[in-house]
């Protein structure tokens, strides 16, 4: 899968040291996927959760953090909407929230 982009990830741990490696090993997993449906990306991530809008909520690191993406199976694609705390996470709506590019 392409993941666009892998500078809200960095932006994130550079403030959250805590997340570097779990957001890292998310980011390697996700390049390297083949999904081809919400089934196969269930065997990388079975507690992912989708959403409206063809997006998936990731939770990272043992839910410290949640990852929300708008994942295209048809084009290979992971579009990196939101990167935050659960406390952030829960003040958003993952449907509709913008990426912070």
């Amino acid at each position: 899968m392409n993941v666009i982009s892998i500078r809200a990830l960095q932006r994130f741990y550079e403030k959250h040291a805590g997340a570097k490696q779990a957001l890292l090993l998310w980011y390697k997993t996700a390049s390297k996927a083949t999904w081809k449906d919400m089934n196969d990306l269930w065997m990388d991530y079975p507690a992912a959760d989708l959403v409206g809008d063809s997006r998936v909520i990731f939770n990272i690191k043992g839910n410290h953090y949640r990852l929300v993406a708008r994942v295209s199976f048809k084009y290979k694609n992971v579009l990196i909407k939101f990167v935050g705390t659960h406390a952030e996470y829960d003040k958003i709506d993952p449907e509709t929230v913008e990426a912070g590019l």
